[in-house]
C-alpha cells in the first residue's frame, strides 16, 4: 500500500515540475494566443456570414413581395369578412329563388356565440401561441422552411390562425415561396389592423370543416355544429367541440359522412383526431384530466344528425343550370373590364380558364343578385306534368357497373324527358323540365344532354334552306320512291319509317308525312352550298365536319346530336321571321350595391328571309292540322295558330316533338339515357311523347294564358304569292297537266315562282302489254290504243335519273292519278310477224293462248273461214277468250308495229255436224 502510494507521488512531482518549467510555460502562452485568434476569426466569420445571409434573405424576401401591393384596412376587411356574401337567386320578375347552390354551406356567427370549448380546443390544436405571437411564429417558419428545402417529412405545419386566414381569404393554396412570403407580409400586416378577437372570429366563420349530414361542404363553426351535430356553436360540448377542432387538419378525411349524406363505414380517423385535440387541450392545460378522460371516452357517433332537406332540393336542375350560366356570363363580364374579347377566351384557352376561376369565385363571394327569366309557376307547373305522367313507356333493363365495387348489376332504366319553353320574340327561357328525377339521374336532359334530332331536321336543314336558295317550294313535287341515294350501300337507302313509298308527293306533303326519301333527295341537290351554315347560324353547336357532307345528316343522324334547347330554340327562328334570337336564363345580375353589372341584350342574327320563314313555317302547320301531330290539337285547352314538326331518331332511340305559335315555342324528347327502342305495344312512341307535350303546354297556359295563346296568327309577309302549278312537276299547268286534273296551288317567293310551263306530261296513245303500259308506235293499229295522259321519259330522268327503273312507283296510289300513265320509252318493233295462236271452245266461249312474243298488243277475232269478217279486238291486257254465237271462227294475234300473224286454227261453234 505504502508502495503504490510513493509511486503516484513521485510521478504528481515529476508532471508540476513539467508545468512549471520556463519552456513549458513559454509553449502554453503561445498555443493560447493561437486558438484565442482562431476563434476571432471563426467568429468574425459568422457574424460577417450571418449579416451577409441576413441581407441575402432579407433582399431575397423583399424580391418575393415586391408586387404584393400595400393593402389599407377596408381592403384587408372586405377580404377577411367576405365569407358570407353568396349569391341569391331570383326567378323571373324578382321573385325569390333562394341563395347559390353551392357545394359550401357557411353560417356566419359571432365569436360571443361559439362556445368557449371550441375557441379553446382549435387553438390548442392549430396555433398554441395564437395570443402571444404577432402573426408569424419565427422559429415554425424556419422548422417549414427546413422541411421545405431538404425535402424531409413534414412534421408539423408552420401557419399561425392569422396565416391561415390569409392563405383563404386573401391568397391562394398554391405552394411556393413567393406566396409564402406575400402570406407572412399579410399576416404581420393583419395583426397590426385587427385584434386577436377579431382574427378568431373570421378564421372561425372561415375554416373548411367536411361535409354536414345532407352531403354538403361545410366551411364555419356554425355551419359544423348544425350539419354535424344539429346545434348551434354555443351549445357543443367538449368531445363534440374537440371533433369539429379536429376537422381542418385533413376536412374531407376526418368528417364522418359522405357525399350521399350516409355516415362513414370507417369513423376512427376522426374519433383518432378528436381523442389528439382533447391530449393537446389537456397539455395546455384547457381541460382536467377527468374531462380529458370522460370526453376521450364520450362515444361522438350518438350526436351525429339525421339529413335536414335543403330548400332548394325542390329547384336542383334549375340551381345548377343558373350557377353554370351565370359563371359563363361573369366569366365574359370580367374579361372584358380588363380588355379582353369574348373570342380572346375562345382562342386562350388559359385566359379562359383564368376568368373563369375569377368567375366561380365571385359568384360565391361578392353577394350577387342573378335574376333568372323562369316563371316560376309555369315552372313548378310543369314539374307536376312530367311527375304526374303515366305514358312515359315501360322501364327497361340495362347493365351497369357499380363505381365502388366494380362489379355489374343489372338496373331498370326509365325513359328520360327533357323539355323546354322559349318566348320567341326575346329568347327568354320561361320553363323546362330537365328530367324524370334528379336523385336518379342529374344529366339536364333540356341542356345539356345531346341527342340525334331525326326529321325534326328537315324544316332546319333541308326545307328551310331549299326555299332559301332558290330550289324548292311548299309545292315542288319530290319522288318518294325507292332509291340508291348512298352508292357506299348494297341496298336501297333512304327508306321510310313504314317502309312504303307514296310516289310523286309535293314537298309540303312529304313534311307533314314525315317522308324520308324526298327530303334526302331535295337535300342531296343543295347539300354542295353547304347548308349545315344555316344550323350554325341557328345556335347548334355539336356539329362536326362529317354534318356538312353526309346526306344522313338530312334526318337528324348527325355525328354528335344536338340539345333540346338548340333544337328548340332554332324553330323559334320560323316564328321570327327568319331571325334567329339566342335563347337565354340569366337576365340580369346585380352587385351588392345594387349596381347592375350584366343586363342580357337581344341580338337578332338574320338567318331566312321572312317569305322563306313563312312558307315554311305555313307547311310545318300541316304538320299538325293533318300531318304526324295530327292529334296534338284536340290535347290542347285552347287554339292558337300552331306549327311544328315530329321527329324520330335512328332505331327509334329517340322521340321529339318541337312547336310554335306567334309567342312561344315548346320542344320536348323522350328517350332512354342509353340508347334502346321506344317502341312497344300500346299507345306509340310518338303519341307518349306528344301528349307529354300537350300536357305541358296546358299547364303553362292555365298560369299565363296571355302569353301561351296569342290571338293573333303567323303574317304573311310581303314578296309571297299564290300560284296555281301542275303537281307533277311544280311548273306552270299544260292542257294536259289541267285535263288530267292534277292542277293545284300553293304559295311561292314572288321571285321563285315558276315561269316555265309544264313538260311533265305528254298526251297520246298508248297500248297495254301485260300489266305495263307503252306508247303506241305511229304503226300501231289505233283499234288497240287508247288516249291518255303519259309521263315523259324526259322528265323521268330528270326526276330520278337513268338508273331508276321501278318507274311505276312514281304514280301515287290516289284517286286523280289514275289517269296518268308511266312510260319508259317507245317498245321497238322485234322485226316478226307474231307466232299464230291455238285456238279452243267450251260452248259459246272461245278461248286461245299467248303467244311467245312480248310485244304483242292485241288480238282480232274473225268469223266465217279463213277468209271471214273480223268481228272483235281485243286488248292484250284482257282475257283472253271472247263468246260469240254459231259459226266457224279463227284468232290472230297483232304485235305493237301492226304486224298480224298467221290464224289459228279453226273452231265451229253451234253448228251441227251430219249422220
Amino acid at each position: 500500500m505504502k508502495e503504490k502510494w510513493q509511486i503516484w507521488k513521485e510521478k504528481a512531482d515529476s508532471l508540476l515540475s513539467y508545468i512549471t518549467h520556463k519552456k513549458t510555460v513559454k509553449g502554453a502562452r503561445i498555443t493560447y494566443q493561437v486558438f484565442w485568434n482562431l476563434f476571432l476569426l471563426l467568429l468574425t466569420v459568422v457574424v460577417l456570414g450571418g449579416a451577409f445571409a441576413t441581407g441575402v434573405g432579407a433582399g431575397y424576401f423583399a424580391s418575393l413581395v415586391k408586387d404584393e401591393p400595400v393593402r389599407s384596412y377596408e381592403s384587408m376587411k372586405k377580404d377577411i369578412y367576405n365569407y358570407t356574401d353568396t349569391s341569391d337567386l331570383y326567378f323571373a320578375d324578382n321573385v325569390y329563388l333562394g341563395t347559390l347552390r353551392s357545394d359550401l354551406v357557411r353560417d356566419e356567427v359571432k365569436l360571443e356565440q361559439v362556445s368557449d370549448y371550441v375557441i379553446n380546443a382549435v387553438i390548442a390544436t392549430e396555433d398554441e401561441y395564437f395570443y402571444k405571437h404577432n402573426g408569424v411564429v419565427p422559429k415554425a417558419v424556419f422548422r417549414a422552411l427546413f422541411q421545405e428545402v431538404t425535402n424531409s417529412p413534414i412534421q408539423s405545419g408552420g401557419s399561425t390562425l392569422t396565416q391561415q386566414l390569409i392563405k383563404n381569404q386573401i391568397l391562394t393554396n398554391e405552394v411556393s415561396f413567393q406566396r409564402k412570403a406575400n402570406e407572412i407580409l399579410l399576416a404581420l400586416r393583419l395583426e397590426k389592423f385587427f385584434n386577436k378577437k377579431e382574427i378568431l372570429e373570421a378564421y372561425l366563420n372561415m375554416a373548411t370543416l367536411g361535409r354536414n349530414s345532407s352531403g354538403q361542404n361545410i366551411a364555419g363553426v356554425q355551419a359544423a355544429a348544425k350539419g354535424i351535430f344539429g346545434k348551434n356553436a354555443s351549445e357543443l360540448t367538449l368531445p363534440e367541440a374537440a371533433f369539429i377542432a379536429g376537422l381542418p387538419q385533413s376536412p374531407f378525411g376526418y368528417t364522418p359522412f359522405t357525399r350521399e349524406g350516409t355516415v362513414k363505414n370507417n369513423l376512427e380517423p376522426g374519433i383518432t383526431r378528436m381523442k389528439t385535440v382533447l391530449k393537446r387541450m389537456y397539455d395546455g392545460g384547457y381541460i382536467n384530466e377527468k374531462q380529458y378522460a370522460e370526453a376521450s371516452a364520450y362515444d361522438i357517433t350518438k350526436d351525429f344528425t339525421p339529413p335536414v332537406p335543403n330548400p332548394l332540393d325542390n329547384y336542383p336542375w334549375l340551381t345548377f343550370e343558373i350557377e353554370k350560366r351565370a359563371i359563363d356570363v361573369l366569366t365574359t363580364v370580367l374579361a372584358k373590364k380588363d380588355g379582353h374579347t369574348e373570342k380572346d377566351l375562345k382562342q386562350d384557352e388559359n385566359l379562359y380558364y383564368k376568368y373563369k376561376t375569377m368567375a366561380s369565385h365571385d359568384l360565391r363571394q361578392d353577394g350577387y343578385q342573378i335574376h333568372t327569366t323562369i316563371n316560376k309557376d309555369i315552372y313548378d307547373a310543369m314539374q307536376v306534368v312530367k311527375d304526374n305522367y303515366k305514358y312515359y313507356g315501360p322501364d327497361k333493363p340495362e347493365e351497369k357497373e357499380d363505381p365502388e365495387t366494380g362489379e355489374k348489376k343489372t338496373v331498370m332504366e326509365p325513359v328520360e324527358v327533357g323539355a323546354e319553353l322559349i318566348e320567341n320574340s326575346t329568347g327568354k327561357i320561361i320553363s323546362f323540365v330537365g328530367g324524370r328525377d334528379y336523385n336518379k339521374q342529374q344529366l339536364n336532359h333540356a341542356t345539356s344532354a345531346v341527342r340525334q334530332n331525326g326529321s325534326t331536321m328537315k324544316p332546319l336543314l333541308v326545307y328551310g334552306p331549299a326555299i332559301e336558295l332558290g330550289k324548292a317550294a311548299p309545292g315542288t313535287p319530290l319522288p318518294d320512291v325507292e332509291l340508291r341515294l348512298d352508292k357506299s350501300k348494297s341496298t336501297p337507302w333512304p327508306h321510310n319509317y313504314d317502309k312504303r313509298y307514296s310516289g310523286l308527293v309535293s314537298a309540303r306533303y312529304a313534311l307533314a308525312k314525315s317522308y324520308n326519301v324526298p327530303a334526302v333527295k331535295l337535300y342531296s341537290e343543295i347539300v354542295d352550298q353547304r347548308p349545315a351554315q344555316y344550323l350554325e347560324k341557328m345556335g347548334f353547336t355539336s356539329l362536326t365536319k362529317g354534318d356538312y357532307t353526309n346526306l344522313a345528316t338530312s334526318i337528324g343522324s348527325m355525328d354528335n346530336g344536338v340539345t333540346v334547347e338548340e333544337n328548340t330554340n332554332a324553330f323559334s327562328t320560323f316564328a321570327n321571321g327568319g331571325k334567329f334570337i339566342d335563347a337565354y336564363l340569366i337576365d340580369k345580375i346585380v352587385d351588392k350595391n345594387g349596381k347592375i353589372i350584366y343586363q342580357h341584350e337581344v341580338k337578332p342574327v338574320d338567318v331566312f328571309k321572312p317569305q322563306t320563314a313563312y312558307l315554311t313555317l305555313d307547311m310545318m302547320r300541316d304538320v299538325i292540322n293533318s300531318g304526324t301531330a295530327a292529334g296534338v290539337k284536340s290535347k290542347l285547352n285552347f287554339s292558337s295558330d300552331w306549327a311544328g314538326k315530329t321527329g324520330t331518331g335512328n332505331n327509334y332511340f329517340d322521340s321529339w316533338f318541337v312547336a310554335f305559335n306567334p309567342n312561344v315555342t315548346l320542344g320536348i324528347w323522350t328517350g332512354y339515357d342509353t340508347q334502346k327502342s321506344l317502341k312497344t305495344s300500346g299507345m306509340s312512341y310518338s303519341q307518349r311523347t306528344n301528349n307529354l307535350w300537350a300536357e305541358l303546354m296546358n299547364a303553362a297556359y292555365k298560369i299565363k294564358p296571355d302569353l301561351v295563346a296569342p290571338k293573333e296568327s303567323f303574317q304573311m309577309p310581303e314578296g309571297i304569292v299564290k300560284k296555281s302549278y301542275c303537281a307533277v312537276s311544280g311548273l306552270l299547268p299544260s292542257a294536259a297537266c289541267s285535263k288530267a286534273g292534277l292542277v293545284e296551288s300553293d304559295y311561292f317567293n314572288a321571285k321563285d315562282a315558276p315561269t316555265k310551263v309544264d313538260d311533265s306530261l305528254i298526251e297520246g296513245n298508248y297500248v297495254t302489254i301485260g300489266d305495263k303500259k307503252y306508247l303506241a308506235l305511229d304503226s300501231t293499229p289505233k283499234e288497240f290504243t287508247q288516249y291518255g295522259t303519259i309521263l315523259n321519259p324526259d322528265f323521268i330522268t330528270r326526276m330520278v335519273g337513268n338508273d331508276f327503273k321501278n318507274i311505276s312507283q312514281l304514280i301515287p296510289n290516289r284517286g286523280r292519278w289514275d289517269n296518268v300513265l308511266v312510260s319508259s320509252a317507245k317498245m321497238a318493233d322485234n322485226g316478226k310477224k307474231p307466232d299464230s295462236v291455238n285456238l279452243t271452245a267450251s260452248g259459246n266461249t272461245l278461248t286461245w293462248s299467248a303467244p311467245a312474243d312480248n310485244d304483242i298488243v292485241g288480238y282480232r277475232v274473225y268469223q266465217g273461214g279463213f277468209f271471214g269478217a273480223k268481228i272483235a279486238s281485243i286488248n292484250s291486257g284482257s282475257s283472253l277468250s271472247y263468246n260469240v254465237g254459231s259459226g266457224s271462227f279463227y284468232v290472230t294475234a297483232v304485235d305493237i308495229a301492226g304486224n298480224e300473224s298467221a290464224p289459228s286454227n279453226v273452231v265451229e261453234v253451234g253448228v251441227l255436224t251430219q249422220q
